[in-house]
């Protein structure tokens, strides 16, 4: 949904024009990855388009003070064909001082797994960066991470400096920073058709790696039923879900921020204020306007949403 005139009009995110395989960037401004409105008056537009053009109306007054014509998240879902690269990102001072450049803080929420499906986050042990660097080399680096079995609703959050990587068989919604920085840290010595391996960040990441170790990289909660459960709260995004089995009101009225609605899980519909309806389905994500005061949620059966805004 987004602003238009003098009423709320529907609006759906669809997944940008360039499509990696595996990695579909639901909720994007990213030069040459933008998200195109899939419906309404303003189908066909880029989400840069509409933010230029409405400004606070879309973001919200203090977001877009900060933020200007800029999307401040990006939302990804990752299916994992294979284990992907270990990698890491910089903070927001350190991609500036390097890349002129946001940082990326990020969260995985889990959509689903196949049985023996793991991911990395974090060091199971103490290392030094000079440990750290001469695992690269000797092929040991994957000793030193903190690796878990998943499953569908588990949750990592994932500031900047952490080292991580995903695993075959995950299908992963992430959601993160506008921020395209990401330092390559290991790739399993894979190579192309060419024989040739892909680019390593050795000396960048060894610089901006958080070498804490912490006794459980997960972020745990409590189900329950149709009602908000706050998984993650950061400077950069608040994310929410609901476990949907009836109909549920989510009040904005006092949220001067956009809110992103991602479905994970079954379908329904939104219905905001002014009575417009969009249907929304697993795999499918809604931008809300800030200038919307409620939205009316209706499943069809059970269903299960994440929101996110700043």
């Amino acid at each position: 949904m987004l602003w238009g005139g003098e009423k709320i009009l529907p609006y759906k995110g669809i997944t940008s024009d360039q499509k990696q395989i595996g990695e579909s960037w639901e909720i994007s401004g990213v030069k040459e990855n933008e998200s195109i409105v899939a419906e309404g008056p303003d189908a066909g537009m880029k989400l840069p388009e509409l933010l230029e053009r409405d400004g606070a109306k879309l973001l919200g007054k203090d977001n877009y003070e900060r933020f200007g014509n800029e999307f401040p998240l990006l939302i990804k879902f990752i299916d994992a064909r294979q284990d992907l690269s270990i990698q890491v990102h910089p903070n927001d001072e350190q991609a500036w001082e390097r890349h002129q450049s946001k940082g990326k803080t990020e969260m995985w929420y889990v959509v689903d797994a196949d049985e023996g499906s793991s991911l990395r986050s974090g060091f199971a042990k103490q290392v030094t960066p000079e440990e750290y660097e001469q695992s690269i080399a000797d092929n040991t680096i994957t000793d030193l991470l903190a690796e878990y079995d998943i499953h569908a609703g588990d949750l990592f959050f994932l500031p900047a400096g952490r080292i991580h990587s995903i695993g075959a068989g995950a299908f992963i919604a992430e959601i993160q920073q506008t921020s395209n920085i990401t330092y390559r840290i290991y790739d399993f010595n894979r190579v192309d058709a060419n024989g040739n391996t892909r680019e390593l960040h050795t000396e960048q990441s060894k610089a901006v790696i958080d070498y804490n170790v912490i006794p459980d990289y997960r972020t745990h909660y409590e189900v329950t039923d149709d009602q908000r459960i706050e998984l993650v709260s950061c400077p950069y995004f608040t994310t929410s879900l609901y476990n949907l089995t009836k109909p549920h009101e989510i009040e904005l009225a006092n949220l001067d921020s956009f809110v992103i609605v991602i479905c994970t899980d079954g379908k329904g519909t939104l219905t905001d204020n002014n009575g417009e309806k969009i249907a929304i389905k697993q795999g499918e994500s809604v931008l809300i306007p800030a200038t919307a005061t409620s939205l009316s949620v209706v499943p069809e059966g059970k269903m299960k949403i994440l929101t996110s805004w700043v």
